[in-house]
């Protein structure tokens, strides 16, 4: 079954969970940005060094370079039936490259599901979270603003994937199952 799926949704609703689900379930690769940047720079690729001086640098990786190690990703050959997007794209400029990148090989994204969750039980998973991992510079302060920027980022992709009639929302309270289950039921 071809899917090409992106799948947003704040920090700490399970995300990264679900796209390991959804990936085995649908037989096509779960492609986390993170993760892409996170090879580049290992494999020492020229768009990881490139995209590496950005992140020593405390700043955001433009856009272009974002888009080409996101472009060489999709180009793989498990990718070639269709993938999970994680974390990409952010922006409305990475929307329409996105588009650009899959009208060229004839294709284009089939759903959006977000992850919804309530704003209170995601900063008490963020703060066991924080806790387990050690990291105590994330307070519910910390934790709160992060939520209210990807609120803002988020809203506008939100807008034109639903404008498209592309955007499913799916409650991601509850048990894993259920809501990958969910998640299936939503994009059949």
């Amino acid at each position: 079954m071809s899917s090409r799926i992106i799948l947003i949704g704040p920090p700490g609703a399970g995300k990264g969970t679900q796209a390991a689900r959804l990936s085995e379930a649908l037989g096509v690769p779960a492609i986390s940005t993170g993760d892409i940047f996170r090879a580049n720079v290992k494999g020492e690729t020229e768009l990881g060094t490139l995209a590496k001086r950005y992140m020593d640098a405390g700043e955001y990786v433009p856009d272009e370079v974002t888009n080409s190690m996101v472009a060489d990703r999709l180009a793989q050959d498990d990718a070639a039936e269709g993938f999970l997007l994680d974390g990409y794209p952010r922006t409305s400029a990475q929307v329409d490259e996105l588009d650009r990148m899959l009208a060229a090989e004839g294709k284009e994204i089939e759903h959006v599901v977000e992850l919804t969750a309530d704003t209170d039980e995601v900063v008490a998973r963020l703060l066991a979270r924080a806790q387990t991992e050690g990291r105590s510079d994330d307070s519910e302060d910390v934790v709160r603003h992060r939520l209210d920027v990807y609120e803002e980022q988020t809203q506008p992709l939100t807008d034109i994937y639903r404008e498209r009639g592309l955007l499913r929302q799916v409650d991601g309270l509850g048990e894993v199952s259920e809501i990958t289950e969910r998640i299936l039921d939503t994009i059949r």
